[in-house]
Order: C-alpha cells, then structure tokens, then sequence
C-alpha cells in the first residue's frame, strides 16, 4: 500500500507540473542546449520514444533512467545517427548492475558539426579560419528497485558546448519512475527530463573594438529544454516464444506544444524484434512522425550481441536512421 501511495502522489506532482510549465507556441525555440533532446539507441526511437514505462538496459538511461534498475549483469552500447547537414551524433555508454546497491550507468555522446567557415561583419566571406562546433552530453546514472513493484532512477548530464571562441556549459538532472502491477502485463512509467539551472555562453569570441576600446558584452541566460513524461504499456500477448506490446506516451514540453507517441512492439524469442511507432503534435511544422526497426539478438555461450537498427520519418530534413550495438555479459 505504501509503493502506490507514492506513485499517486508522484502522478499527481506531474500533472500539477505539466499544467504550470506546459508549453506554448511562445515558447518555441527559446530553449538552449537542444543536443539533450536528441535520442541514442534505436530500440526506443524505433517504438516513436513510447518507452517511458518500458524501457530497459543502458539505453534506458536516456528515456527513464529507471529501466536501468532491470539491468542484468552488464551492458555496453553504441548509437551512430547520421544527423541532417552531414551532423553525425554518436553515443557510448555502460551500466551495470551491483548487487545489493543497484545498477550504475554512465556514457557520452558526441554531436560533431563538421568544419564551417569563420566569417564575421567585416568578413562576410571568411576570415581564412575554420572552425568545429562541438555538443557534447555526459551522463550518470544511479537506478534500484525499490519494491518489487517499483524503481526508481536518477541522472545527471553534464553539457559543454563549443562554438569557435565561445563555450557553454551546464548540468541537468533526469528522474524516473517505473512501476509494474503485475496485473494483466500493463506498466505505467514517469520521467521528468533535462530540469537545471539555466545556461550562457563567454568566451574571447564575444570581444568587439569599440571606437578603440574593448568590449565584452555579456550573453543571455537560456534554459534547458525541460519535459514531463507520463508512459503506459500493455504486453498483450506472452505466448511461448511470442510476445507483443503496445505502448503510448504523453510528453508535456515546457519550451514545445505538448505531443504524443505510441508503439508497437513484437518479438520471438526474445531474439528477434519488430518494431513501430508515431508521434503527434499539433505544433505548426513539426519534424517528425512514423517511425519502424527491427533488431537481432546473438548469442555466445553467456555473452550477447545485440544489432538494432531504426527508422524515423523527418520532415524537410533526410530521415533520421539509427545504427545501434548492444554487448552483454
């Protein structure tokens, strides 16, 4: 009775958040350090990101860092995504699980731009320098279950941003919640995403000559593109080597109108999956939409090798396509 005491009053802190800080069209775009909205792992990109209470292994660390609470044993991933604009974004990470104390996971991911040309308002075709803007997100994570109904998980991501002679950096912080009835294969899941304090950029880059003096104006403060995530799951089907599972999300954006994602996934043997997903938003020009994977599961005596990949619609931009390697032992 306690363990759901808690998950309803967590429930209700969510609701009352997403009212307080829900997004408007106001808002679009005045949120920094969007690299923490970029996903890795193509199981959960593949499911339209649906897997707020359903999530699992070291990718869990993105979507609910309290999947990483089921980890067994121990587990190493890498994502490359071919971003738009010849962006490439890459992510390794590691978890493990200790018993007695729980399942701590860390990894890094890298947005490389790619050399651009230094121009500035006296050089409007280059100044003959070139430089390479680089996003970087390190993260930690620390999960445990605490009944055998619920887990919890916590990170926190470390942000630097680079940018010729200006830098940023900052902190976020990620809490999740899991918590599995095991009524009638339904799980609810909750996460509160990308919450810190707000952010500027310094450096030289920012130094102008004045009528012969000096000046350094100051930057302005953004803030991180927080969110709120409220998941729910139904494993309709655990058949022998067949189960199936239908997931959904509502995602309430504090700097994005609010949108929705749903899943469908399907596995034999729990080697070999099927993956689909959407997202929804009313959002004038959103990005995205249908998404599909499939993964493959190999194994080694007590190792396993996971491949995985995903494919999510973009608009405007080329669609986005997920290269995932799993490795557990």
């Amino acid at each position: 009775m306690k363990h759901k005491l808690v998950i309803v009053m967590i429930v209700l802190l969510a609701v009352s958040l997403s009212s307080v800080y829900a997004g408007n069209t106001r808002r679009i775009g005045t949120a920094g350090a969007q690299e923490l909205l970029i996903p890795y792992g193509s199981r959960g990109t593949a499911l339209g990101g649906a897997v707020v209470s359903d999530a699992y292994g070291v990718e869990a660390m993105y979507w609910n860092p309290a999947g990483l609470a089921s980890l067994d044993g121990t587990e190493a991933i890498f994502t490359h995504l071919p971003y738009f604009a010849d962006i490439n974004v890459n992510y390794v990470g590691l978890g493990t699980n200790i018993e007695g104390f729980g399942s701590l996971g860390g990894g890094a991911k890298i947005v490389s731009i790619g050399d651009m040309v230094n121009t500035d308002e006296l050089n409007p075709d280059g100044t003959g320098r070139t430089f390479s803007p680089t996003l970087a997100v390190l993260n930690m994570t620390y999960a445990r279950v605490l009944t055998a109904n619920v887990s919890f998980g916590f990170s926190v991501m470390f942000i630097h941003e680079a940018i010729l002679d200006v830098s940023a950096s900052g902190v976020a912080f990620d809490i999740g919640f899991m918590y599995d009835p095991r009524w009638h294969g339904i799980k609810l899941g909750l996460a509160i995403k990308n919450y810190g304090p707000t952010m500027s950029f310094s450096g030289n880059g920012f130094d102008r000559p004045v009528e012969g003096r000096p000046l350094a104006p100051k930057a302005a403060d953004f803030d991180l593109p927080s969110s709120i995530n409220i998941g729910l799951s139904y494993s309709f089907i655990e058949q022998g080597p067949h189960a199936a599972t239908l997931l959904g999300n509502f995602r309430s954006n504090n700097y994005a109108d609010d949108y929705y994602q749903g899943g469908f996934e399907y596995s034999y043997n729990n080697l070999y999956f099927i993956r689909g997903g959407y997202n929804f938003s009313e959002q004038d020009n959103y990005l995205y939409g249908a998404s599909f994977g499939a993964g493959l599961t190999v194994e080694f005596g007590e190792t396993t090798i996971g491949f995985e990949y995903s494919w999510n619609e973009t608009d405007v931009f080329d669609d986005n396509q997920f290269f995932t390697v799993k490795l557990g032992f």
